[in-house]
């Protein structure tokens, strides 16, 4: 299921354009489709891709901080401007569930849930967000939350998790997909990117483009890394034992 089809944005570039129109993907971007129910935006930091997926959900109605739409707390504006000009043009069918979620801020939405859900936490589980490790709060998030026929916005969600628990977002992921859900998701984890039948925009000083998995850069990367990681580290570290 695709419940935003595409992206506008309206702001007309001018030479005393501030952040973020001086970031070049993002003065230059016009229009970006989603075609698939799954789509990546993969780019170095500082590209953009954060300052986009944010403005993403603001326009969706999601808290800058994170949360469904009955989230409304602000622990300390961040988000730019980028929202005000970035237009989403929509499917017919609305999607019933939703959330946002951004590694960056998550401490700030878990202390949020913790004092609106006091006691049992049937939403996120059975214990204050808080009271776990950093890794199973996350998870709780994406496995009580969740629930399909939703639009599911995340930004680096691989920060707070082990290899082992992004192979079990994967999982989560593929089953909230066959309940008609939409994910955009900012990353640089090879192992999200690897998601079957996605879309992997790559964003840089070029502007935005359509990729492949095998050619973007965390997966060649960490391949290159994996294979030659003896002669990697030589060379990282050469000079280094003399000072």
């Amino acid at each position: 299921m695709i419940y935003i089809n595409r992206i506008i944005n309206t702001h007309e570039p001018s030479g005393d354009d501030t952040y973020p129109y001086t970031i070049p993907s993002i003065r230059n971007l016009r229009t970006l489709e989603f075609r698939k129910p799954v789509t990546f935006l993969v780019g170095d930091n500082g590209s953009g891709k954060s300052s986009l997926i944010e403005a993403i959900a603001i326009n969706s109605g999601f808290n800058p901080e994170g949360g469904g739409r009955n989230f409304n707390f602000t622990t300390y504006d961040t988000h730019s401007d980028l929202y005000k000009e970035i237009r989403l043009v929509r499917s017919p069918v609305r999607n019933p569930d939703g959330y946002f979620m951004r590694a960056e801020t998550f401490y700030n939405l878990a202390t949020e849930i913790d004092t609106i859900e006091q006691g049992i936490h049937t939403s996120y589980g059975f214990e204050r967000l808080h009271e776990k490790s950093h890794r199973e709060s996350f998870m709780n998030v994406f496995l009580y939350r969740f629930h399909g026929n939703g639009l599911y916005i995340f930004d680096e969600p691989e920060a707070a998790l082990s290899v082992k628990s992004i192979f079990a977002l994967l999982t989560q992921m593929r089953q909230l997909e066959r309940l008609h859900s939409q994910f955009i998701i900012a990353t640089h984890s090879p192992i999200l990117l690897a998601y079957p039948g996605a879309d992997i925009y790559t964003i840089s000083e070029d502007g935005i483009e359509l990729t492949t998995y095998e050619e973007t850069a965390p997966y060649q990367l960490t391949k290159y890394f994996l294979n030659n990681y003896q002669r990697v580290l030589k060379d990282l570290f050469e000079g280094l034992e003399d000072e």
